[in-house]
């Protein structure tokens, strides 16, 4: 035999007894749950050298920047500043040393005071410079391509070096030329 619904009064009764689900609440977003967790490590460990490399040029100026690069920052143990080690390009590495001291007061004053206390000099090799840069220099630099000569400063050129003989002197001569020619006021 079916058993009988309840009224509507016995159905309130039985739902205000009983106990019900809480409604779903959706998972907040991760980037709202992940801000605490990056804030305390970088509190605890700071940018990095990668934080540094971003904001070389404006740290250590056009002239130091396009010959050196932030390779590794060590924190030092117990609150005390950390190292900085710093690529450089070849015999720079003197002037480099020379400067020590007003580059790590200005890295200072991005990461923070006391950041850094000792500059470690390496010298080797950089990275290319197109990837160091940042990309609206790169595409600035490619506006910037030079027109080639036209036909009559190319061939006045040619006849002024036609009795050179033929081989690599006469090659760098003509590219001489041309640079010089696409750079005189004259044109």
């Amino acid at each position: 035999m079916p058993r009988p619904l309840p009224t509507p009064e016995e159905a309130a009764r039985i739902l205000a007894a009983k106990r019900t689900r809480p409604a779903f609440r959706a998972a907040p977003p991760a980037g709202k749950a992940l801000t605490p967790l990056i804030k305390a490590l970088d509190e605890k460990f700071g940018k990095g050298a990668e934080g540094l490399k971003a904001r070389w040029r404006e740290i250590v100026g056009e002239r130091l920047a396009s010959r050196t690069e932030p390779v590794k920052l060590v924190k030092g143990r117990g609150g005390a500043g950390g190292a900085l080690e710093l690529k450089v390009d070849g015999a720079l590495a003197t002037l480099v040393q020379h400067a020590a001291p007003e580059i790590l007061e200005r890295v200072n004053l991005f990461l923070g005071p006391g950041s850094v206390d000792k500059l470690r000099i390496v010298q080797g090799p950089l990275r290319p410079a197109a990837r160091r840069t940042d990309p609206a220099a790169t595409v600035k630099a490619r506006r910037q391509a030079v027109a080639p000569l036209d036909a009559a400063e190319e061939a006045r050129l040619q006849a002024e070096l036609a009795a050179a003989p033929d081989g690599p002197l006469k090659a760098a001569l003509l590219k001489l030329g041309r640079e010089v020619m696409r750079r005189s006021p004259r044109r």
